[in-house]
């Protein structure tokens, strides 16, 4: 479950079903690829019951030991990688989401509504004049994340581009289209080393600067104001570039796409017949935005019959607790109406995904929008996927599409 190469092909569902049936909580080995060296191996989480336990008892699984990637870092920079929030364990970690959560308020959120629809609007329509085909993540998808993201977040419409190469940077690296960053010896770079993130920082500080003189109604504006220290806001600043933009990015066209193969379950949602808000869920079940998580055990414990060791790392498997047929029935098929329906794609715990309640506003326009827009909506190539064994991207959704003759009933 470790090599990234692995994904490119699709999630690998039906391996993930021999481990949940056979070995819940299985050894994996973790080879060298890619420039990286071999590492020490993981166990490999794949029920929903352990991953949700894994998840919600911090105290014997840490994100500050080794932090949350599977790859360890470098011990010289762990110290600056547990300076962020999701690499941290309660009751520090308490006190960062208190702060930032105060920003994340539902009005906030709610208030971006309308410059939300506009631009799902908007960019359907241009996919539209490209003609009876498209790619819907470079038309629509990748801008829509990043843009509204950037709104959010109330950054000037002239750097978007520079949260786009820094999200790249980080999310992209085991992908063979993305340029690896090497060292003097040759070696790659953690992208979320002191070194790669220096760029990023020195904007988060004069953004911050910028928005105390001229506040506005943004993040970066509440932020600034807050009790955050200049390192913990910097490091904010990281988490919401790179995992408030991908969530999405990677969401948005995943949902698409199964829309795209279940022709008659789009039927249903664009009929009227389901609705929306499940439907979203559903979407993100069968194609969460995050595939897994890296924990690491504090003290001896046992897992589904395994014993695990103090020090351990435990890497949490989403997409297959999202298909653990002990929690969803026929979980292979994408039912819209589905619920109950208790995925985990952003999480559970104190880790759960801060801005969840943005991410299902992004997505539940979005899919209203297309159901106005779109007439039809079918595949006309196979998608590219990223490569990764961290984020559930697409690269690519080429489709055949058409406008819609008349709008719903």
């Amino acid at each position: 479950m470790f090599d990234p190469s692995i994904y490119a092909d699709g999630v690998p569902h039906g391996a993930y079903r021999v481990l949940r049936d056979r070995w819940p909580v299985a050894w994996q080995e973790e080879r060298a690829v890619l420039g990286w060296p071999e590492g020490s191996g993981f166990w490999a989480v794949t029920r929903h019951a352990d991953v949700v336990r894994v998840l919600k008892e911090p105290a014997a699984y840490s994100s500050y030991l080794g932090a949350t990637q599977i790859r360890d870092p470098d011990p010289a920079d762990l110290p600056f990688i547990r300076r962020m929030m999701l690499n941290q364990d309660p009751p520090h970690h308490n006190r960062l989401r208190r702060l930032v959560s105060r920003a994340f308020t539902p009005g906030r959120i709610e208030r971006f509504t309308d410059t939300v629809r506009a631009r799902a609007r908007e960019l359907l329509a241009g996919a539209l004049d490209d003609g009876p085909e498209t790619d819907l993540v470079r038309a629509v998808t990748d801008d829509y994340a990043l843009l509204n993201l950037t709104d959010l977040l109330g950054v000037p419409a002239s750097d978007r581009g520079l949260l786009l190469a820094w999200t790249e940077r980080v999310i992209a690296y085991q992908d063979p289209d993305e340029p690896p960053v090497l060292d003097d010896q040759g070696r790659p770079v953690n992208p979320r080393s002191p070194a790669m993130l220096a760029e990023m920082f020195d904007y988060a500080r004069g953004l911050a600067a910028y928005k105390r003189k001229n506040p506005a109604d943004d993040l970066m504006t509440v932020l600034a104001g807050s009790e955050l220290h200049d390192a913990e806001l910097e490091m904010f600043f990281f988490l919401l570039t790179v995992a408030g933009n991908d969530t999405v990015r990677s969401a948005a066209p995943g949902g698409l796409l199964a829309l795209a193969r279940h022709p008659d379950e789009r039927r249903r949602l664009w009929s009227g017949e389901v609705a929306l808000d499940r439907a979203v869920e559903e979407l993100l079940r069968v194609h969460p935005p995050v595939l897994s998580f890296r924990r690491t055990a504090t003290r001896d414990t046992e897992l589904a019959g395994r014993r695990i060791a103090a020090g351990d790392k435990v890497v949490v498997l989403h997409a297959s607790a999202n298909h653990d047929e002990r929690v969803f029935a026929d979980p292979g098929r994408l039912d819209l109406a589905r619920h109950p329906n208790p995925h985990v794609s952003f999480g559970e715990g104190p880790h759960v995904c801060l801005g969840a309640h943005f991410a299902r506003l992004q997505l539940r326009v979005l899919h209203e929008e297309a159901r106005q827009a779109l007439g039809d909506l079918e595949l006309a190539a196979p998608p590219r996927r990223l490569v990764s064994n961290f984020v559930n991207g697409l690269k690519t959704l080429p489709v055949r599409v058409r406008a819609r003759s008349a709008p719903p009933s």
